[in-house]
């Protein structure tokens, strides 16, 4: 009797509409498509874990950016990790756990022509999967590079991280602490605040929803500040900027606070202050580091494993709540990384 094989189906986001404000349901359409059978030098990958970052939201947009945006009927593009369950391309072997662009979807197709494809992960890795996503992944290395290469921070120097209790922010902070500088974070809420000095290691923390934080940031930093890991913009961004010290070094990593309004003011910010104090601002993304990747993990992963860096998950369980999970991000209510978890691993 001849074994009957269940019909894979994939269920899809394709991007409908290019949202105005907040992402919702309505942006896409959520599809359901059978898996087309294995040709040669294709691989088939379960899905396991889908990141969730402020990128998603700009990749929606119509506007030049550093990929191409995603396009209307596109599946929604998003990085994660997953596991090869099918495979006729030698460089993927069943069982594989393979982290990269594995879109906004329950399996991934790699056809072998892909541009940047699926990075088949080191076995027997000593931290969790979903490490590979946070302080190991590509959150840890925007840290780790942003901060190193164009921070370059010296001992005893001061380091203001905005959203600082956000997966990259994190991240920056426990570096900076590593390489032995002051470090004030910039947080959301009370809690996120205790959760970065007490058990991150950060020097001071301040509530911006506080309406004396301007004061209390400006008592954190009595030596002023050398370094801005800038992941918001807006007002915070301004503020940080009128107390830099001399030579100070900008890190710009994100804009958060004007992605989902498109509002282009909150990115704007006086060049006196940077004139004056002759400070460098540079904005970076880490593709611009893809060649070093295995060099940053292999140090990351050396702390995580070593408790230097410690981090914080939060998983949404379900590929349909993609969409509005995403809106956490802008919201302030994840700490640390924020993924979907799609489906549990095969042993």
């Amino acid at each position: 009797m001849t074994a009957v094989t269940k019909e894979r189906i994939n269920r899809q986001f394709k991007l409908k509409t290019r949202p105005t404000g907040r992402v919702n349901d309505s942006n896409f359409d959520f599809v359901e498509e059978p898996v087309p059978p294995l040709q040669k030098d294709q691989a088939l990958v379960r899905n396991l874990y889908l990141s969730l970052d402020p990128t998603n939201r700009v990749w929606m947009t119509d506007v030049p950016q550093y990929m191409p945006p995603v396009g209307i009927g596109e599946v929604m593009r998003g990085g994660g990790v997953g596991q090869v369950i099918e495979s006729k391309n030698s460089k993927y072997k069943v069982g594989d756990f393979v982290s990269g662009l594995i879109g906004w979807q329950d399996y991934l197709l790699i056809t072998g022509n892909e541009k940047m494809p699926p990075q088949v992960l080191p076995k027997g890795l000593p931290i969790p999967l979903t490490a590979m996503l946070g302080p190991c992944g590509t959150t840890g290395l925007t840290a780790y590079f942003g901060l190193l290469e164009i921070g370059q921070p010296k001992t005893g120097e001061t380091v203001v991280v905005s959203a600082a209790a956000g997966a990259v922010g994190s991240i920056v902070g426990q570096i900076a602490k590593i390489k032995g500088c002051r470090v004030v974070g910039i947080a959301g809420t009370d809690e996120k605040c205790k959760w970065l000095t007490s058990e991150l290691g950060f020097d001071a923390a301040v509530n911006y929803k506080n309406a004396d934080w301007k004061e209390q940031l400006k008592a954190a930093c009595p030596n002023g500040i050398d370094i801005s890991f800038e992941n918001v913009g807006g007002e915070i961004m301004n503020y940080i900027i009128s107390k830099l010290n001399l030579k100070a070094r900008i890190v710009l990593c994100g804009l958060i606070s004007g992605y989902n309004d498109g509002d282009v003011t909150k990115s704007q910010i006086s060049l006196t202050p940077i004139l004056i104090k002759r400070a460098r601002i540079e904005g970076f993304i880490i593709l611009d580091y893809a060649a070093r990747f295995k060099e940053g993990a292999m140090q990351l992963g050396q702390w995580v494993f070593q408790k230097k860096i410690k981090y914080k998950e939060t998983i949404v369980e379900g590929l349909e709540k993609a969409p509005e999970a995403l809106n956490q991000l802008f919201d302030g209510d994840n700490t640390g990384k924020l993924m979907i978890k799609i489906s549990d691993p095969v042993n």
